[in-house]
């Protein structure tokens, strides 16, 4: 039995967290020794669709002709298009409508965390829905003790020595928290602020545009990176902010509490359950708020959390997320049920 992993659109999201989230699954169907091909095969139980262009939904439709099972990943709702691309607002109800009928056509859907999945629960979808972490390679993303790696950072981005420096990654966008980001470079103006990540021109609105061009003089685009150079960035900054307004889950977060970077997250849901301020992150509400915690990390006068962070980036790794995905299988008849135990025979006495 295989898993075919459906690749259309793979090219267009690549460089987002939806492209991440496919070369996982991959990583981790492979970790649970179930194998995966890219094209329809004999043995393939089931597809899995994590994009939800046109393309996909023919997909969809061509495995149910094959009797084969559908599995959608919900990477997407109605609240994380708002404030993203040009002319999201508007879109957003017809967005929603679309994920709806799209996600409908799977027999599961896997969405990445209980946030998430109340949101698609409440939008009508009748389909079972799990959620399901995207997982983290724990393996890759990790901490570095030695310090070369923060050395490496440094010397690439042109950083001294002993200059401190905060990061965060994600689409250049609104919804990621940009504009606050950029607000809190102005109130630290000796602190280098680096973000990785990069967007189509095309897609950005003006204003995102206008924000950049008029960022403070100690802040840094590097644009889109790999993911050596992400793993690097995260093990040799002093501080992980991530101001993002809407998440389904945040790949970005698990990789930066992996690689033992302290982090603090903006206090919106999708967090709760999972997250905890003071226990493995810390939490902030507006500018004040996050302006008094990174300047406490960065001195070094807040506790330090990242111990927490660790044990959670392990909770969600390929490995555990492997196993859990198996479970998902069996209970939706795409794997064969485990064989029932032998009853053991009565020792002699």
């Amino acid at each position: 039995m295989s898993i075919y992993i459906y690749s259309g659109g793979e090219k267009l999201v690549g460089k987002s967290g939806v492209g991440q989230a496919i070369r996982q699954q991959r990583e981790c169907l492979r970790r649970s020794g179930i194998p995966t091909t890219d094209h329809w095969t004999r043995d393939a139980a089931a597809v899995h669709v994590n994009t939800i262009l046109p393309d996909s939904v023919l997909a969809a439709l061509g495995a149910r002709l094959r009797g084969r099972k559908v599995v959608w990943y919900g990477h997407s709702t109605m609240e994380d298009f708002r404030s993203s691309f040009r002319g999201s607002d508007a879109l957003a109800p017809l967005f929603r409508r679309w994920i709806t009928f799209c996600y409908g056509l799977g027999d599961v859907v896997l969405t990445p965390t209980d946030y998430s999945r109340h949101l698609l629960v409440g939008y009508g979808l009748t389909k079972p829905v799990y959620s399901l972490s995207n997982g983290v390679d724990t393996g890759f993303f990790r901490p570095d003790p030695s310090g070369r790696a923060r050395e490496r950072f440094r010397t690439r981005w042109g950083l001294g020595p002993e200059e401190r420096t905060v990061v965060s990654v994600g689409h250049t966008i609104a919804r990621k928290g940009l504009p606050e980001f950029l607000d809190l470079a102005r109130s630290l103006p000796d602190v280098r602020f680096l973000w990785f990540g990069w967007t189509s021109p095309k897609l950005i609105p003006p204003e995102i545009t206008r924000a950049m061009d008029c960022a403070p003089a100690n802040v840094l685009f590097p644009g889109f990176v790999d993911r050596e150079a992400l793993r690097e960035a995260y093990q040799g900054a002093d501080v992980f902010a991530f101001l993002s307004h809407e998440e389904t889950e945040g790949i970005v977060v698990l990789e930066a509490l992996a690689c033992g970077i302290p982090a603090v997250l903006r206090d919106i849901p999708v967090y709760d359950g999972w997250l905890t301020h003071g226990e493995n992150v810390y939490k902030a509400s507006n500018h004040d708020e996050f302006l008094q915690t990174v300047s406490g990390l960065l001195a070094g006068t807040l506790p330090d959390l990242t111990a927490g962070g660790l044990a959670v980036a392990e909770s969600r790794s390929l490995e555990q997320v492997g196993r859990e995905l198996r479970e998902i299988y069996r209970r939706e008849r795409i794997l064969p049920p485990l064989p029932a135990a032998l009853p053991q025979k009565q020792a002699k006495a």
